[in-house]
Order: C-alpha cells, then structure tokens, then sequence
C-alpha cells in the first residue's frame, strides 16, 4: 500500500500527498500509524487559515510576531495533526529498547507512517494492555495538565472550567482528581451531559444564566477560587472574570482568533485586581521547568489514563477511515456541537 500524508494545500482545501521512506538508519524504528486524533482548535485555525502563523511572521529571537509579506507558514501546510499512536513494525539493526508489536504515542501528523529513533520511540511506549487510542490524548491532555498545573489548584478549591470542548473536559477531569469542587460551563447540552458523565460537581448553561451571579450567590459574594477558560472565546474570558474571587486567578488556555471583541479590561480585571495567566504547551511554568517537560505531560497523560485517574476514550465521538479526512474536517469547520474528540483510523488492527 502506498504510504500518504494529508496536507493543505489552501484555505480549507485538503489532498493526500504520496510518501517514501527511506531505509531505516541502525538506530531508528518504523511506525504504521494506527488512530490520529484532530484537534478542533489549533488545526481549524490553519485549515481556516486564521493562525496568526499563517497571516503573520513569528520572531523567534524576540517571541514577537510581526506584520510580513512572508508570513511563519504558506501553503501547501505539511504538519497537520499531533495526537497519533501507531505500531512499531519494522526496527533498525542496533535496537533493543523497543519489539515489532509495540504501540507507541506522537506528533507527526496525519500520514499512515512514521519514522522515529529508538529513544524516541522507548520514551512514548503505549502500557501494555492499554487501548492503543489513549495514545491520541497524549499531546492534548499534556495542553489540559499544563494549564491545571498553572491554576495551582489547592484541595477544596472551587473551579470553574469554561468551555466543555476535549481540553475542557480533560481539564475538569484533572481539576476534580486534584481535590477541588468543578462546575462545568458550556452552553451546548451535550457537552454539559458528557462533562456530568466523567465527573463534574454540576455543568451550567451561560445562554441560560450569568454563571458569576450564581456562583457569586452560592459562596456569599466571594466567587470561584480559579477559573479556567478553554474555549477561546472573548465573552467567556470575560464571564470568568467576571466569576472569580478577588485577587485570584484565571487561567486563559482558549487559542484566541483576531480581536478579542467582548472584553472589557477596566471592569472586573481591573478593579478585583484579577490575575490573568495564559498556558499553552509550548513551555510550562518556569517553577516547575526543573521538574516537569513536555515529555513527561505527554507520558502523564496516557499513564493517567491506563491508571483510570483520568477517563478520556468516551469523548471519541467520531471515528472515521483516514480517506474521509476532507469531509470530516468540513463538518467540524460547520460546528457540528455534537463532536467532541473525532478520530482518523488507518484500517484494522492488527
């Protein structure tokens, strides 16, 4: 079978583009891709192409982006995708660390093989035993670690989690295993009624009713001790700062696009003196730099999984054959709110 990747080659225009491996190097493992997940946030904003990435040149030296007539990326985008598991079926002549058989966990796209080095290989083993598709929630659930480590949540705590998407419904889930008391906001159904399902103290409506009222009402005018947004969305921000205690923290993990139209800093922000931290993957805190890395999010992430501490496989919504990516993509560029994590699979297992 001929090995192929899918790449963008415009704005909301996917095609399969023919893959060669070369022979494998003594210390490298080949991977059939087996699940690869699609992240709803980060891979709509390029197949929309609204990443910042895509409109803007990104300054490495200064962490600055800056208006360019080249932007960071151009088309045609090669690196869709970074939630994959495969199988190990082929090792190179010096490996010891990995067997023909193992499953292993990734980022590199959605393409139906692999190429990685032993260690890198050893280092991202799937548990035996485990269901290989725990693997896909390695890069997505270390984005949701992240930001519970940057909440600093203490046992007890109140915490709010807005937006019920898969990062928000893995948030929830380790917020809650880390002592704290979870309402969950999002204003589609289903996604309050999964949030319940695995976990939540209680879900809310923000169609419905302004969250701050009630959860303000509820602790006697203090508020939430932290709030955590997650879906991106301005007037979310806002009602979370709105929610939260005095002096306390929000936790901005939403992937923001264009203008954050909606958010009114010289109200709650400024006058409760709100702390507003923003958390992504691409670092963690520098407190914990000494102790934590990405690789060890990535490898908490399936090992919280295989333990049962954090029960991620009931938000697959949909799975469907790696030759129906286009139409998949389409349907969650409409917003259909009855998807949660969607899945490509590259055939049956073996």
């Amino acid at each position: 079978m001929q090995d192929s990747a899918l790449m963008l080659t415009a704005a909301r225009r996917l095609e399969f583009e023919n893959l060669t491996f070369a022979p494998l190097r003594q210390e490298q493992v080949r991977v059939r891709t087996l699940y690869s997940g699609i992240s709803a946030g980060t891979e709509l904003s390029q197949y929309r192409g609204s990443s910042p990435f895509m409109n803007r040149l990104w300054d490495i030296e200064n962490r600055m982006f800056r208006d360019s007539d080249m932007p960071s990326w151009t088309f045609p985008v090669r690196n869709l995708g970074y939630e994959e598991v495969g199988e190990v079926v082929e090792l190179g002549t010096a490996v010891t660390r990995v067997r023909r058989g193992d499953r292993v966990f990734g980022t590199w796209g959605h393409r139906t093989g692999h190429v990685m080095t032993e260690i890198e290989a050893a280092d991202r083993l799937v548990p035996d035993g485990a269901d290989p598709r725990m693997g896909i929630f390695s890069h997505i659930g270390a984005v949701a670690l992240n930001g519970v480590h940057d909440a600093r949540i203490r046992m007890g705590d109140l915490v709010v989690v807005f937006g019920l998407g898969v990062p928000g419904q893995i948030v929830l889930q380790a917020a809650r295993a880390s002592g704290a008391t979870v309402i969950g906001v999002d204003p589609v159904a289903s996604r309050r009624a999964m949030a319940e399902q695995l976990g939540a103290d209680r879900t809310l409506d923000p169609a419905a009713h302004s969250v701050a009222d009630i959860v303000k009402g509820e602790t006697g005018g203090r508020g939430a001790d932290i709030c955590i947004e997650v879906s991106g969305a301005a007037p979310a921000l806002a009602e979370a700062m709105r929610t939260v205690a005095y002096a306390s923290r929000v936790v901005a993990m939403g992937f923001f696009q264009g203008d954050a139209r909606g958010l009114f800093l010289g109200d709650e922000f400024h006058h409760n003196r709100i702390e507003l931290i923003s958390s992504q993957i691409s670092g963690v805190a520098p407190e914990g730099s000494h102790r934590w890395s990405k690789l060890r999010l990535w490898q908490t992430a399936v090992r919280l999984q295989h333990e049962g501490r954090l029960n991620l496989l009931p938000l697959i919504t949909d799975t469907v054959p790696f030759t129906e990516a286009p139409a998949l993509f389409a349907r969650l560029d409409a917003g259909d709110p009855a998807i949660l994590q969607s899945v490509l699979s590259f055939g049956d297992e073996p």
